[in-house]
């Protein structure tokens, strides 16, 4: 049976630094929602008024 030991190999560091770079919460898009769900609730909130 052989040893289950593992070594690190030259495409793992590229492979990591490209889930480093993808693998993020995507906040710009997540600000961007919550502005335009503001902004719409505010709109119909003062075109309801009239």
């Amino acid at each position: 049976m052989k040893q289950m030991i593992w070594h690190p190999e030259e495409k793992d560091k590229k492979v990591n630094q490209y889930l480093e770079q993808i693998n993020h919460a995507p906040y710009q898009g997540i600000l961007a929602l919550a502005l335009a769900l503001i902004c719409g609730f505010t709109f119909l909130v003062l075109i309801g008024s009239f």
